[in-house]
């Protein structure tokens, strides 16, 4: 007799493997609502409760998606909603679209830019001496574009070390100064003379001295500028007068690493909810190779704080550099990816899906379902588990979260066609 006829008894934790994502039973009501499941049912999230819970194993994110598709207005919905359940933000926004978000948050955006009198200082005091040092040593490397010689990295914290012993606050300046005339103390440390000592490390005083005085000129070469609301709920980084200089992924990192000071500053007191930290446009940062270790140090470190990191990038390509197969950058990019617990992932092009079923380890199935996905939609892998999300928005979000106003021309603004 054949098998047609007859029933198969399976649980439902089994039963469900026969109609992927239609039998998936959610992650819970604790958290904020994101949307509906391919089910129908509410799609709900939070990352700290799904760590305690031992969902995830890291409350990290990275969001993947072509234009268009609706990953800003997931982020900044979600931004706007946690806001509402206590936690606080912090946005390195490079394209400047976060100003609706911050007006609902009661707040102003912080631009950065030549000639606006805002300074953030990369290097403030913090108890991680070690820190400073991978972050200095990060964006010289950058601006020379290649590794540091063993006396330059030695100048580098030695002369970082000379200054918080002598000078209190450090700032790229006071480091530049002692490359260009080294203090006994910091030759008698490295075995050498002033002389040989700034021979050797001529190269690398020069790149940051041309940074100090180039595009970036008093943006982070000096004390943090004072009366910032920096403790504010919604803290908004508006990079976008610098977007296209070449060292907008140093100034990034530097905010960035401004930002890991004063979480370690905080962790010792109270502070008023939990934090996410939405990096825009991180490819950025991730092209240069220094700054892509020392990002993904600082990422892995931001656990102890309790934040929540979150990647905006396009593709995955765009993280994982496809020709720098091998490299150290590729390596520290994909090292990014695999600390992401939570992946939410967007229509991705054809050229797309067999990188991204590589890196982010998608079954067939879930590779064929992020080339066909619609507008709004999203594969989520949160820790082992995975979910076809359709994000939903209410009307006073949409004006807060639209990124193409400047795409729908007002009729009146539209010409009327004329006869030839």
């Amino acid at each position: 007799m054949g098998l047609e006829g007859r029933g198969i008894r399976a649980s439902t934790a089994h039963a469900r493997a026969i109609y992927p994502f239609l039998a998936e039973t959610g992650l819970g009501w604790r958290g904020c609502l994101i949307g509906a499941d391919s089910s129908g049912g509410a799609f709900c999230f939070d990352p700290w409760e799904l760590y305690r819970r031992g969902v995830i194993w890291s409350p990290n994110m990275i969001v993947l998606g072509e234009i268009g598709q609706g990953k800003s207005a997931l982020i900044k919905t979600l931004l706007w909603r946690m806001l509402l359940f206590g936690r606080r933000a912090f946005v390195l926004d490079v394209k400047g679209e976060y100003e609706p978000l911050c007006r609902a948050a009661q707040t102003t955006p912080i631009r950065l830019g030549p000639g606006n009198g805002v300074c953030l200082n990369p290097l403030s005091a913090r108890r991680d001496r070690a820190a400073q040092v991978q972050l200095l040593r990060a964006v010289a490397r950058t601006q020379l574009a290649r590794e540091l010689r063993a006396e330059e990295a030695g100048a580098l914290r030695e002369a970082l070390h000379h200054v918080l012993e002598h000078a209190g606050e450090p700032t790229i300046p006071h480091v530049l100064e002692l490359l260009f005339d080294p203090a006994p103390q910091v030759c008698q440390q490295l075995r050498t003379s002033p002389g040989e000592l700034s021979a050797a490390v001529r190269d690398v005083a020069l790149g940051l001295q041309d940074l100090c005085e180039g595009p970036l000129r008093g943006m982070f070469d000096g004390p943090t500028s004072p009366g910032l609301d920096l403790d504010g709920r919604l803290v908004v980084l508006d990079l976008s007068a610098v977007k296209d200089s070449p060292a907008v992924g140093i100034l990034m990192a530097c905010a960035s690493g401004w930002l890991s000071a004063r979480l370690e500053a905080a962790s010792g007191r109270r502070t008023p909810g939990r934090l996410i930290s939405v990096a825009d446009e991180a490819w950025k940062i991730l092209e240069h190779q220094g700054l892509a270790m020392w990002f993904r140090a600082a990422f892995k470190l931001a656990r102890q704080s309790g934040a929540m990191n979150i990647l905006i990038a396009h593709k995955v390509s765009d993280l994982a550099g496809s020709g720098d197969a091998g490299t150290a950058r590729q390596a520290a990019a994909q090292g990014l990816i695999t600390d992401c617990a939570t992946r939410v992932v967007y229509r991705q092009p054809a050229g797309e899906i067999d990188p991204a079923r590589r890196l982010l380890g998608l079954s067939d199935r879930e590779a064929q379902i992020v080339g066909q996905l619609g507008k709004g939609q999203a594969l989520w892998q949160v820790g082992e588990r995975s979910f076809v999300v359709h994000h939903h928005r209410s009307r006073s979000e949409r004006a807060l979260t639209d990124s193409d106003e400047g795409m729908r021309a007002d009729r009146r603004d539209t010409p009327t066609p004329t006869r030839p």
